[in-house]
């Protein structure tokens, strides 16, 4: 049985940290009607990656919520250390080198790490290899010295990349 490719998007953080990031990424989400699940590696990182997002801009906010706040299936994003999808999220974003059981119920996945960390940039490494062998389609995005992204790699694509 044929199911339909997937894509993991990669993004290589080497200008920002993920607090910095995180916002105008959600936000091009957002932008485009999708909803998304942002899995940490704890509850506190969560309600700490919570609290950037109420705070980034004082003129704009992206709505979210967390295990704490209830109404999951209304939140926008989700942000949750645990592997769930209560939202019906067509986006996971990935971080602290998170990896979830759950990749193929969504379009699409961001796996945002620190390019200044060598065991990240490792880690990520083997997740890459472990996509590319489960037939993801995969996109590499290197952080630029103003904080955009460039596209440095792919593999599993339909151009043959």
């Amino acid at each position: 049985m044929l199911r339909a490719m997937k894509r993991v998007d990669f993004y290589h953080l080497l200008q920002w940290p993920l607090e910095q990031a995180l916002p105008p990424l959600l936000g091009k989400v957002l932008d485009s009607g999708q909803r998304a699940v942002v899995l940490t590696s704890s509850r506190p990182r969560a309600e700490a990656l919570s609290a950037v997002l109420w705070t980034f801009k004082p003129e704009a906010w992206l709505p979210h919520g967390t295990p704490g706040d209830g109404f999951d299936a209304d939140q926008p994003v989700w942000i949750s250390d645990t592997d769930d999808r209560p939202n019906g999220a067509g986006i996971l974003l990935l971080t602290d080198g998170m990896t979830s059981q759950r990749l193929a119920e969504y379009d699409r996945c961001l796996d945002l790490f620190d390019g200044r960390d060598d065991s990240a940039v490792q880690a990520a490494r083997q997740r890459w290899v472990g996509c590319r062998d489960a037939g993801f389609e995969l996109h590499y995005w290197q952080q630029t010295e103003r904080g955009g992204w460039t596209e440095k790699a792919s593999a599993n694509t339909t151009s043959g990349g």
